[in-house]
C-alpha cells in the first residue's frame, strides 16, 4: 500500500489501513515516544496517544512533506503535551545568562547502538532530556523549545547544555 492509498483508507476509517498504517510506522514511532518518556510503558502510552491523533487528524494531511514526518511531528507533540500535562518539566533551572560551550565529542556517539543510547538518554533528568531531543534529534531550533515549552531561548540553552554534560559522563570513554 503506498502512503497515499494509507491515507485514503485512514480517512475512510477502514480498519485494514489504519492497521497498515500502525504497523508501518509504530515501531519507528515507538522509538520516537520513547525519547521523551521514562519507561516503556509511558513510551507505550504516548505511542497510543499518538496514533490516536494521527487517526483523528489523518484528513488534515495534505501531501506536503513526507507522511511518515507528519506522523513523527504528532508523535513529537504528544510526547510534549503528556510532559506539560505530567508536570514532568518542574526541574528545569532557569540560567538565563549562563552559556558555555562543551568539547565535542560526537565520535564516541557513533560508536554506540541505537539501544544503548536510547537507555542512556533516558536516564537524563526530564527538562534536560526532553530539550536535547528537541534540539539534537528533532533538530528544532532554541527559539522554537523556547516557544513550545514555555521557557526561555536561554533556558533551552542552558538545558542542552548541561545534558551534553550529563550525557559526556555517562558515556564511557571507548
Amino acid at each position: 500500500m503506498t502512503d497515499e492509498e494509507i491515507v485514503a483508507g485512514c480517512v475512510a476509517k477502514k480498519p485494514i489501513a489504519q492497521e497498515y498504517l500502525y504497523k508501518k510506522f509504530s515501531r519507528k514511532m515507538m522509538g520516537v515516544c520513547l525519547r521523551y518518556s521514562d519507561s516503556q510503558e509511558e513510551g507505550e502510552d504516548v505511542l497510543q496517544m499518538g496514533f490516536i491523533a494521527v487517526f483523528e487528524h489523518i484528513a488534515t494531511f495534505r501531501g506536503a512533506g513526507s507522511f511518515e514526518g507528519w506522523i513523527r511531528k504528532i508523535m513529537v507533540n504528544t510526547a510534549l503535551t503528556n510532559i506539560r500535562k505530567n508536570k514532568k518539566f518542574k526541574q528545569n533551572i532557569a540560567l538565563d545568562n549562563v552559556e558555555f560551550m562543551l568539547p565535542s565529542t560526537n565520535h564516541i556517539i557513533e560508536t554506540f547502538a541505537a539501544n544503548d543510547l536510547l537507555k542512556i538518554i533516558q536516564t537524563l533528568p526530564h527538562g534536560y532530556r526532553t530539550v536535547f531531543n528537541l534540539y539534537a534529534i528533532e533538530g528544532y531550533s532554541h527559539k522554537e523549545i523556547a516557544d513550545n515549552l514555555n521557557i526561555s531561548e536561554g533556558t533551552s540553552k542552558s538545558q542542552y547544555s548541561r545534558a551534553k554534560a550529563h550525557l559526556q559522563k555517562l558515556i564511557p570513554n571507548r
